[in-house]
């Protein structure tokens, strides 16, 4: 028995992951696939297009065996923790072969090497590294410029562009869940596939497959029958069958209001707290939450070399979730906790039913039954992912009370 896993947010499932599934279980000869899958938020720091149970469905449907959720504490993350957190809980499953991952790149041996020299920090580069951080430039950039000054030197014969490397999404990412494998000493071996058409935040729509990105604005400035020639016809049906029962796609401004009252209200140490935050740019988020009207206009005007718009909108989903810096290094400790089955079929039972003979973890399937398990640590994460449910629906502006959607949602079995 051979299994892929994939960490993933389809958001939406579109024909770049289509081609990426079926490449990685032609490249690893796999039998089963598995989908570590972000829920309500996103790792951009975004509410996710449409609720979790329609994306699980929408996998599915698209030919993915088992999908489970990675708890909200890490969906919406740096690239760092949303990679570590989405490796160590498929390691815990104890059933995964290969982790496949998109990259612009396509080539594991250069992500090898920058994962190499990111994990041991030689001298040379934190001096960089120090250097580029104190010019103003963000920690992305900075970190580009050092790995490529640290690589000239010490590897001069090399052909391959480190710095253009390492600032394409994909890449990142790629390079993240390298190192957390080897944080944690993991036996799945990494597969890096080569991404085929546009880029991850692409907005344009002529180059092979759209991204999830340009989908997802077309469908907010058109209709979604503009997109049906963009998405496996699985896809479309899903979304046609969200929009019928919900009215709505979820964007981060539909929480304008919520996040005028929070900054206007809450005390600012509120704001100090959270996590990735530096001294002094709470003031510039609080500052933009009197002058402007609208979470757009707020971002825009934080934004700098230094703050990327990412981490800026990150740092808002958190304190719209209430998760602050402290509370995070707690549960970072006490994870993975438990595993949240989204959706299925008769393969991914049957994956279910291994993980349950190699993992320790209590497997969740209906929500209700966390209170069975009695564990402390679990109800602490979990009750994130509730929160971060509840918060979802309430963006979608229903007229009918879509609260508590954890306990009435079951799993998509297939």
């Amino acid at each position: 028995m051979t299994v892929v896993g994939f960490i993933t947010e389809y958001n939406p499932f579109h024909y770049g992951h289509k081609y990426h599934l079926e490449q990685s279980i032609k490249k690893t000869d796999a039998d089963y696939s598995i989908a570590i899958m972000s829920g309500s938020f996103l790792q951009r720091g975004e509410p996710s297009f449409i609720d979790k149970w329609t994306k699980a469905k929408m996998a599915i449907d698209n030919g993915i065996d088992l999908v489970l959720e990675l708890p909200f504490i890490f969906s919406s993350q740096s690239a760092e923790l949303f990679a570590y957190g989405g490796v160590k809980l498929m390691d815990s499953l104890n059933i995964v072969d290969y982790l496949a991952f998109g990259s612009e790149l396509g080539d594991l041996e250069p992500l090898a090497q920058i994962t190499s020299v990111l994990s041991d920090e030689p001298e040379y580069y934190k001096e960089k590294l120090k250097y580029y951080l104190s010019r103003g430039l963000s920690y992305s950039i900075s970190r580009s410029n050092a790995l490529e000054e640290y690589i000239n030197i010490t590897s001069p014969d090399n052909y391959h562009n480190y710095k253009e490397i390492i600032r394409k999404s994909n890449n990142i990412l790629g390079i993240e869940y390298l190192k957390a494998l080897n944080k944690i000493n993991s036996k799945i071996v990494p597969i890096a596939i080569k991404r085929s058409g546009s880029n991850y935040n692409d907005l344009h729509l002529s180059d092979g497959f759209a991204s999830a990105t340009a989908i997802r604005n077309l469908v907010k400035n058109s209709t979604l029958s503009s997109i049906k020639n963009l998405v496996p016809i699985e896809t479309y049906f899903c979304l046609q069958e969200y929009i019928e029962k919900y009215n709505h796609f979820n964007y981060l401004e539909n929480y304008d209001q919520i996040f005028l009252y929070l900054i206007r209200t809450l005390d600012k140490s509120k704001v100090q707290n959270l996590l990735d935050i530096e001294p002094g740019l709470e003031n510039r988020m609080i500052e933009q939450g009197y002058k402007n009207n609208n979470i757009k206009e707020i971002i825009d005007n934080i934004v700098t070399k230094r703050y990327p718009r990412t981490r800026i909108q990150r740092l808002f989903v958190h304190l719209l979730n209430q998760l602050d810096g402290n509370t995070f290094k707690d549960l970072y400790d006490l994870y993975p906790s438990y595993i949240r089955v989204l959706g299925a079929n008769k393969k991914g039972l049957f994956l279910l039913s291994e993980i349950k003979k190699n993992s320790s973890l209590p497997i969740i399937t209906k929500f209700a039954d966390y209170k069975h398990f009695n564990n402390e640590s679990l109800e602490k994460i979990l009750m994130f992912d509730k929160k971060a449910t509840d918060i979802f629906f309430i963006g979608l502006n229903s007229s009918r009370p879509l609260s508590n959607m954890d306990y009435y949602n079951s799993p998509y079995i297939k």
